[in-house]
């Protein structure tokens, strides 16, 4: 075992590992319960049903999702235990997730698309940028194309992301509301007050209070350097969400047969039908075969800088980089996200990506697959848990969602403002996310932005050609496409 896993080799042992493989499990265990409620926009009782869409197929979805997001989380890490043997970890990347909801599951409802049939046409999209990644991966050409796009925007693109998944989190909670003038506002407290009062005003701001509640407890805690903080956070405004609307959770132990019979019926078969691909292609929440491949881009892109990020910035704090600065085994790594991806989509569940919550694991001591082995082992357990995270409210994952957008804004630090060649084209990739509500379309004008600058500055080179093909790529879809 040590000499398979290279342990004493790496200046580890046992007891280093174990506890780095649950400081990884615990810092990224929130995912079980937010994957879900991200991809089924919150599941029955969530924002969408509200809106009028069939409540009984997004219960179907959440709990399909649950299970999958729980099997895709154990087979990536323990992919990363066996074949990259690295102590990294594996599960349905956030902000992905949010778009996988706003292109096949809300973007299905809005279209008249049956929602399951929306469901089952993302899988497909995410499938074959997976097999895409796993194209890329064999072939080297992954790795290629990350280190040839530009540096402010590998830096502004997971910024960018954790913008996007804030405003998310704030608009699931309540903290951020519709405004009619000035588009968006903050809750109006006071409003709810003047114009409800009494019980029914406390009950209306008591989502909002409880996410910024839950969110400055979990800054609290990771500040402390408490380990699960984010989920600690999760639970904790759970129960106060309870105690404060004075209410009583539903527990019914039965929701665990009901979370595997919709994964088997709705989740692992959705891939192998011929009306998903159908829709996939020419759904009217996708339309058309341009969009559908625009779609497979982007998934494609955002996961791959994710994906690289995460590595760089973990591989540099364990000390694992090679002599030329590199991650080692970078190409197992990005191997086994490819394949947790491919994986995913057959299961029911979005893109699957290498968590930076990984660095926690890191931190802690873990510099081996053996660490992942644990971690993967622990998600395993999760899988009889559905009863508990079904009674998590949209308040409660909120400060997660939050927080994570803390965490990924920091790489934004890294651009160099001083030359507005790379200030302009980082900014408007931060900016244009979350206000546009696309992470690819943050990323293409992004692109876009740093062709133009390049060119007209005289700075144009043969390195800038992956930029140059992905803005025409944008172009092109922001003149035929509206998403």
């Amino acid at each position: 075992m040590d000499k398979f896993f290279k342990i004493t080799e790496r200046g580890s042992n046992y007891r280093k590992e174990i506890v780095g493989g649950l400081t990884t499990f615990f810092a990224m265990a929130y995912i079980i319960f937010v994957n879900p409620a991200q991809v089924a926009a919150d599941g029955a009782g969530g924002w969408l049903a509200g809106a009028g869409a069939d409540a009984a197929a997004l219960g179907q979805i959440w709990n399909s999702v649950f299970v999958a997001s729980v099997l895709i989380a154990f087979i990536g890490t323990l992919l990363y235990a066996f074949y990259a043997k690295l102590p990294y970890a594996q599960a349905c990347g956030m902000g992905l997730n949010s778009f996988f909801c706003t292109c096949f599951i809300s973007g299905a409802y809005f279209a008249g698309v049956d929602l399951i049939g929306g469901y089952h046409s993302g899988m497909v999209i995410v499938f074959l940028s997976g097999i895409v990644f796993l194209i890329l991966s064999i072939t080297g050409a992954r790795e290629y194309i990350a280190k040839a796009m530009p540096d402010c925007l590998k830096k502004s693109i997971p910024a960018g992301i954790g913008l996007f998944i804030a405003f998310i989190g704030f608009k699931n909670a309540g903290l951020i509301t519709a405004n009619q003038w000035t588009f968006v506002q903050f809750v109006d407290i006071n409003g709810m007050i003047d114009n409800l009062g009494g019980l029914a005003a406390w009950r209306a701001m008591v989502p909002a209070i409880i996410a910024f509640v839950g969110f400055i407890l979990i800054a609290i805690l990771s500040k402390k350097n408490v380990k699960g903080a984010v989920l600690i956070g999760v639970l904790s405004s759970a129960v106060l969400y309870y105690v404060a609307m004075w209410q009583v959770p539903s527990f019914d132990i039965s929701t665990i047969g009901q979370s595997f019979k919709d994964f088997g019926s709705i989740g692992v078969t959705g891939l192998f039908q011929a009306e998903s691909w159908k829709l996939a292609f020419n759904g009217a929440h996708i339309g058309g075969i341009f969009s559908a491949i625009v779609l497979i881009i982007s998934f494609c892109i955002v996961d791959m800088f994710d994906t690289v990020g995460t590595l760089y910035g973990t591989a540099t704090e364990a000390g694992m980089l090679d002599k030329n600065g590199d991650p080692i085994n970078m190409n197992k790594a990005m191997a086994c996200d490819s394949i947790a991806t491919v994986s995913g989509a057959a299961l029911g569940t979005s893109t699957c990506t290498t968590f930076v919550e990984s660095a926690a694991g890191v931190a802690a001591g873990a510099r081996t697959g053996f660490a992942s082995l644990v971690t993967s082992l622990c998600f395993l357990a999760c899988l009889f848990l559905t009863p508990l995270a079904s009674i998590v409210p949209s308040c409660a994952t909120a400060p997660a969602l939050i927080f994570v957008g803390v965490l990924m804004l920091k790489n934004f630090a890294n651009v160099d403002m001083k030359d507005l060649r790379n200030a302009v084209p980082a900014f408007l990739t931060l900016i244009m996310m979350p206000l546009t509500y696309s992470i690819s379309n943050g990323i293409g004008i992004g692109c876009i932005a740093y062709v133009l600058i390049t060119l007209f500055t005289g700075k144009f080179t043969k390195k800038d050609l992956i930029a140059t093909l992905i803005a025409l790529i944008f172009l092109a879809k922001f003149a035929f496409v509206t998403m």
